[in-house]
């Protein structure tokens, strides 16, 4: 057996060095004798195994997992784990969350997302769709037929017997519907003249089969083999002798929607149905896919109170791979998080001080450590993450983004780890060291141990743990604020112009020509010359010294009014774009003085792309920002007309009817008002666009004209165009007056289509006809 040979007999060429076995050598016509070799009789040797074969084979059997292919040095092996969905020194660690929630909280949003159910277990991931709003769904969509129709058949024959598979395995669909803490599938039902679910004799008649081939015949939101609809269990059915509302027989179609959500049996995988011989009954069937939302283990936590409190499980086998992934937050400086010791052999991960989480252990080749520091402490009650894993290639640890430390293992060395102890949590068997703080999300080798139920029977240890918000309230956008749930966090976009699970969509509407958005304040009072006494009593509570204005605007139309907020003492504010596309701002708050007016030459905003304004003012000080940035982008300015803004009464996106009070530019401004999308404009905690889309109380906007949801400024296309490419429905106008002149107008534009539908039927008769009579003349020349 050679290792690192190179033959006294050939010559010297730099070659990568041989390492392997050889027998049956000859040079020339003559064999070589290793044996004389090693006596010093022939040439000379070094580092060589004579008359034996000591390779090893390293790969038989394969520490690889998860598919990942084996390959070998002569000191060791190693494992391609490319295309498996798994990364590390064993292809163990999963590349990706086990939950849609766990998407949800590191800031994703609603799309396509692989998800792995049981961590780094033998169960592979699989694609579904991730509906982020305040619960994080996950969407498993089935491959079968989108809707079912069925008609009557003879007595005891199968109407309809349909199969759905779903791109997840049986395996991985139980394990994500174990890990939710909801999941549902929706049936929805029509159905002529139908029959009830038994025939003469009790046989039910439809039956749906769930993920373990098992039989059910309830339906809904019932108690197995109830055999009844929702309709049934709520007592509102169409016809109160039947449990269903598709039982009544009637010569009528009659719908039922139907609501399964018992966890262990979902997902629905065949829906039969028979008939008792009605041979006019028909029905059709929709089955929608597999929702679940929640994820049991992520939010499971404990709180431990006592330095000497611990949980304690069965003791854990991870003989050849072993990780252990948590979150922890704390207060203090050190604290054991976990420990279980064998007869030698143990496993323990600490927080040994401030800014160091250490991992150690022992196999059977003396004690090892991985060490983690971070600049920053950890004991900052926030949570972070911590993910160990040790195998026969070695150790490795990581906390949050910092750079992952690893330690290799000794070159054939013990490579079992041997636990027979109970697993310690929050504290070890000496009830020394023991941690004081929250952890959760605990998996080993990717199973999720309960501590909330542990917790629940532990002196000194409390289920669950408050106060995610200083870990996640980041998530929250554009002003959303972060709300404290007992699993988890939500984002409170009340004060946001934005909305959606992050408040990070915006919020965004095409103004036609000649259409505008009136936000009020407060209600307006009709009153005397001779009352301005009564008017400051009545609008002091809306008297601003500050305010913070942000709108996202694209047009090409100049002069444009972007923003008019007026006060009942004739004091404004304007924001607008000059006739050659320079941004404008006047500000007038004291109505004995001229207005302050800023221009501010950044660059022609009337481009058609989509352009950001912040304006933030404190007393006297104006600061503007126009984002995207461009040279000279954030400037400041000095009022002089005064610092209160009084009486604030309305704010106003579009047209402007009324501005007798404004200064020259603003009024031609106002009259020509805006033409293009607007979205996320804010005005202190006001949201007029929001207020408008997406009312949530009494109701503060008139719209006038045609205003127009649409997804996203940036998307739509060129306010230029006759309306936005992505165009909504518009507004149902808040001002009454408008009815009259828009029902006017649709009926001149109905009859327009009505008259070029007309005159194209006409246009394609006559080409038919010419078409025909060319081909008879062609016909008659051809003969």
């Amino acid at each position: 057996c050679y290792r690192n040979f190179k033959s006294e007999f050939s010559p010297i060429i730099s070659y990568s060095k041989f390492q392997g076995c050889l027998r049956l050598i000859t040079i020339g016509d003559k064999a070589v004798d290793p044996i004389s070799v090693q006596q010093g009789a022939l040439g000379r040797f070094r580092d060589l195994q004579i008359d034996s074969c000591g390779i090893t084979d390293r790969c038989l059997p394969s520490y690889c997992e998860h598919g990942g292919a084996c390959s070998q040095s002569w000191d060791t092996f190693s494992c391609d784990c490319l295309g498996t969905g798994y990364t590390g020194e064993t292809c163990h660690s999963s590349l990706y969350e086990q939950s849609c929630e766990a998407h949800k909280h590191r800031g994703n949003p609603s799309g396509l997302y692989y998800i792995d159910a049981d961590g780094s277990g033998p169960l592979g991931p699989f694609l579904v769709y991730c509906n982020m709003t305040d619960a994080a769904w996950t969407v498993v969509r089935h491959g079968g037929p989108d809707a079912v129709t069925v008609r009557g058949a003879p007595s005891g024959h199968p109407r309809s017997a349909v199969s759905f598979a779903y791109a997840a395995g049986a395996g991985q669909l139980r394990a994500a519907v174990s890990l939710a803490e909801r999941c549902e599938q929706r049936l929805a039902l029509r159905c002529g003249t139908a029959r009830r679910p038994d025939s003469r004799d009790g046989t039910p008649l439809s039956w749906w089969v769930g993920r373990t081939n098992e039989t059910h015949t309830y339906w809904g939101g019932s108690l197995p083999d109830a055999q009844k609809c929702t309709c049934g269990l709520e007592g509102n059915c169409i016809d109160s002798q039947y449990y269903c509302n598709c039982d009544a027989g009637r010569n009528e179609w009659a719908s039922d929607t139907i609501v399964l959500s018992q966890k262990e049996h979902l997902p629905v995988t065949q829906i039969v149905m028979m008939d008792a011989g009605q041979p006019h009954s028909e029905a059709a069937y929709t089955l929608g896919p597999l929702l679940c939302h929640g994820d049991k283990s992520f939010w499971n936590s404990a709180s431990f109170n006592t330095e000497t409190s611990y949980l304690h499980f069965p003791a854990f086998h991870g003989e050849l791979t072993a990780d252990v992934c948590f979150f922890f937050k704390t207060t203090v400086s050190s604290g054991v998080f976990m420990e279980n010791l064998g007869i030698t052999d143990f496993i323990r991960i600490e927080l040994r001080a401030p800014t160091e989480v250490t991992f150690s252990f022992d196999v059977g080749n003396g004690p090892c450590e991985v060490t983690v520091q971070s600049p920053t402490p950890f004991n900052d009650n926030r949570w972070h993450h911590v993910r160990a894993e040790r195998n026969v290639k070695g150790a490795s640890l990581q906390v949050d983004q910092l750079p992952q430390k690893m330690q290799p293992a000794p070159a054939d060395g013990h490579v079992r780890l041997q636990l027979n102890s109970q697993l310690f949590i929050g504290g070890t068997a000496a009830r020394q060291r023991g941690f004081l703080g929250c952890i959760r999300s605990l998996q080993l080798n990717g199973v999720a141990l309960d501590l909330e139920e542990r917790a629940t029977v532990t002196p000194g240890v409390e289920p669950g743990c408050a106060g995610h918000c200083s870990t996640y309230g980041h998530l929250c956008r554009n002003g959303g604020r972060c709300r404290e749930k007992r699993r988890g966090v939500a984002c409170d976009c009340a004060f946001s112009a934005y909305d959606g699970p992050f408040c990070s969509n915006e919020i965004s509407a095409y103004f036609q020509t000649g259409s505008s958005m009136t936000y009020h304040f407060q209600e307006h009072y009709t009153l005397s010359e001779n009352s301005s006494s009564l008017v400051s009593s009545l609008h002091r509570d809306v008297t601003l010294t500050r305010e913070m204005i942000t709108l996202s605007f694209r047009t090409t139309q100049t002069p444009s009014l972007l923003l008019y907020v007026s006060s009942f003492y004739e004091e404004y504010l304007s924001v607008i774009l000059a006739n050659n596309g320079s941004l404008q701002i006047r500000y007038k708050l004291d109505r004995h003085q001229n207005p302050d007016a800023f221009a501010f030459d950044f660059k022609n905003m009337a481009d058609g792309q989509l352009h950001q304004v912040k304006i933030n003012r404190e007393d006297a000080v104006v600061v503007v920002e126009v984002i995207p940035k461009i040279q000279n982008a954030k400037k400041q300015v000095i009022l002089s007309s005064g610092t209160e803004f009084n009486a604030v009464k309305s704010l106003i996106l579009g047209k402007v009817l009324e501005a007798a009070g404004a200064d020259p530019d603003t009024r031609r401004a106002a009259a020509s008002g805006f033409t293009g999308c607007l979205s996320a404009v804010r005005f202190g905690r006001a949201a007029p666009l929001k207020a408008a889309l997406r009312p949530s109380g009494p109701s503060r906007v008139t719209v006038r004209g045609h205003v127009a949801p649409v997804t996203r400024c940036a998307a739509g296309a060129a306010s230029g165009r006759s309306g936005p490419a992505d165009e909504g429905e518009p507004l149902v106008n808040a001002d009454r007056r408008d009815s009259a002149v828009i029902g006017g107008v649709i009926a001149v534009v109905i009859f327009i289509l009505l008259c070029i539908t007309a005159i194209a039927i006409r246009i394609y008769q006559q080409r038919k006809l010419r078409k025909e009579n060319e081909s008879k003349v062609s016909k008659k020349e051809e003969c």
